[in-house]
């Protein structure tokens, strides 16, 4: 699903306190346009070089409505289920659950810090594909997780923020 990564550059992450993490994300007028489809291989490219399941353009100091959600078990999140990696062009929640569930996250953006964060179970999403195709899709449990994660991304919100830091 996602383009080959050939030729991809891994880039440099915002760390937390860097302006494009706390800003609103601007929509892509254009999916196709190769400098969005160069974006999507190289964010893909550091998410995985970094270990994560997911990873949004502001984390690459691009201020763009652009999400990778790629669950799959890695040294940070052993249990995350397998599925194909899924670039989501300006994506909106179009309904979420009232069911919450707690979970453990941490960030790529927030170096060594994690922290449980309750989200909707389930959502209902819209999204343009890499191919600029608009795609209604129902996710839930952890993929539902990571995308909810990465859209804060795009809204200027980092998952510290949501966080139910635990008390000892």
């Amino acid at each position: 699903m996602m383009s080959t990564l050939h030729e991809a550059q891994i880039l440099s992450i915002a760390q937390q306190g860097e302006p494009v993490l706390a800003q609103l994300a601007q929509a892509v007028s254009n999916p196709l346009e190769s400098e969005v489809q160069t974006l999507i291989r190289n964010m893909h490219a550091t998410m995985l070089a970094a270990n994560g399941v997911g990873i949004a353009a502001p984390q690459v100091f691009q201020s763009l409505r652009i999400i990778i959600v790629a669950s799959r078990p890695n040294p940070r999140y052993p249990d995350a289920p397998l599925m194909e990696p899924i670039a989501m062009i300006n994506p909106e929640i179009l309904w979420q659950s009232t069911e919450t569930c707690l979970g453990e996250e941490g960030c790529l953006s927030v170096e060594n810090t994690r922290a449980q964060v309750a989200r909707a179970e389930h959502l209902k999403m819209r999204y343009l594909n890499q191919q600029g195709e608009k795609i209604e899709a129902d996710y839930s449990g952890f993929v539902a997780r990571i995308i909810q994660h990465e859209v804060d991304h795009l809204n200027g919100v980092l998952f510290v923020e949501r966080a139910e830091l635990a008390q000892d």
